[in-house]
């Protein structure tokens, strides 16, 4: 508020509400503004002077507010060889099935294993009545020794048969006849032990055992079922040490493994046998790592996928056949790489860009070209050089030219817990 005093000594008030002012407590408009009024004074002239001179005022424009610097963190490209990794969904599988089945035909008397247990090489699984077949085993047994005393008559036989022909007291025939009779007991004798050793081997095929060390699954059969070539699958075992992991890469990602090969983008082992990591399903890892001991020579024709195996130790059976788990190979490495976290590459319509700074503290965006993804980082694979500084976070906010403030990362991570109490 101020006050004027005018000639005759009264004081004249004017108050500047906005753009509008007041004289004498009273909102001065157009028709106090008429010069022709008789009653007009020099008074109220002067004081139009100052009214005009107080709309002359709103006319200037408000101070440019003060700009405050964007804090941001940064990184600092520093190329180096970085080990590359990567992962695949797997699935895991007995490196030998063993299918269990009778060899000969009668009825299984019981199962002596636990389904579902580790067997070792020998133990027994299943009894068969052996009964029938170590008669078998008795009556070639008196087979081979009435051969056997025919052979010992045909050879006495022949023994005295020699000297008489000589001495020209039988024929040639009867030397003839002799050596016959031997030979045919010889041969019979012969017949007669393969016999016995049929019938053994048939009798010892009732006692039903593991030949390697696995797994074993579900009987199929049941006890007292009579078993024939028809029906004579009894259950499997599967070799769980050492186990194999199958796995499988799309044609797009071997072509690309192959192009950043040639690139010199990846190096891989001399050997070209990367190490294969095992992640389970509750993200731990197996204790064991392994070795690709087979690629597929061509594709899957109905998935277009080329598989792989790996081959890993599996001594305390953690992993069974069948179980879905990840793998991780390991080996390669990217030489001279620049790896950029994640959440400071940005993408807009032209692509991926990220925010750099340069020496005199402005910001300026920059389009970079991306490679594979690494866990939380990028591989860039152009647009970024040695010694650039990017933004790593408070990205948002920026523009092209904006004045920055460079915070410590791990002071500006631990004021966020504060700032969101």
């Amino acid at each position: 508020m101020h006050a004027n005093r005018n000639a005759s000594g009264s004081h004249s008030r004017r108050i500047l509400l906005g753009c509008r002012p007041v004289v004498n407590d009273q909102l001065v408009g157009p028709r106090m503004l008429n010069f022709r009024n008789p009653t007009w004074s020099v008074t109220r002239l002067g004081t139009l002077v100052g009214l005009v001179a107080a709309l002359a005022g709103c006319g200037n424009k408000p101070p440019t507010p003060l700009t405050v610097p964007l804090e941001v963190t940064l990184l600092t490209v520093v190329p180096t060889d970085s080990p590359v990794s990567a992962e695949y969904v797997a699935q895991t599988q007995s490196s030998q099935l063993v299918n269990i089945q009778a060899r000969v035909s009668g009825f299984l008397d019981k199962r002596i294993y636990t389904e579902g247990a580790v067997v070792k090489t020998g133990q027994v699984l299943f009894q068969m009545d052996p009964k029938p077949f170590q008669v078998q085993v008795d009556a070639a047994v008196a087979v081979v020794q009435r051969n056997q005393a025919a052979l010992q008559v045909a050879t006495a036989s022949l023994k005295r048969t020699k000297p008489l022909v000589q001495q020209n007291a039988l024929s040639q025939k009867d030397l003839d006849d002799a050596q016959g009779q031997y030979e045919q007991s010889e041969a019979a004798v012969a017949q007669s032990q393969a016999q016995l050793e049929t019938a053994r081997l048939n009798l010892s095929y009732t006692t039903i055992t593991s030949p390697v060390d696995g797994i074993t699954s579900s009987a199929a059969i049941t006890d007292g079922t009579y078993l024939s070539p028809q029906n004579s699958q009894l259950t499997t075992v599967s070799v769980i040490t050492p186990i194999w992991v199958n796995f499988s890469l799309s044609e797009n990602q071997v072509q690309r493994l192959e192009n950043e090969t040639k690139a010199g983008r990846i190096r891989l082992p001399k050997d070209r046998n990367m190490t294969v990591e095992i992640e389970r399903s509750d993200g731990s890892l197996y204790p064991f790592t392994g070795k690709i001991t087979f690629a597929n020579p061509s594709y899957n024709t109905q998935t277009g996928t080329f598989l792989l195996r790996a081959t890993v130790d599996n001594p305390d059976g953690q992993l069974r056949p069948n179980q879905y788990v990840r793998v991780r190979l390991l080996g390669a490495v990217r030489p001279n790489a620049i790896l950029v976290p994640q959440r400071a590459v940005q993408q807009g319509a032209k692509g991926h860009f990220v925010w750099l700074i340069d020496d005199a503290g402005k910001a300026e965006v920059r389009p970079i070209i991306v490679g594979e993804w690494q866990r939380d980082n990028w591989f860039v694979n152009d647009g970024l050089n040695a010694g650039e500084k990017v933004v790593v976070d408070g990205a948002q906010r920026l523009y092209q030219g904006a004045t920055v403030q460079v915070m410590p990362a791990a002071s500006k991570a631990a004021a966020a817990p504060a700032a969101g109490s």
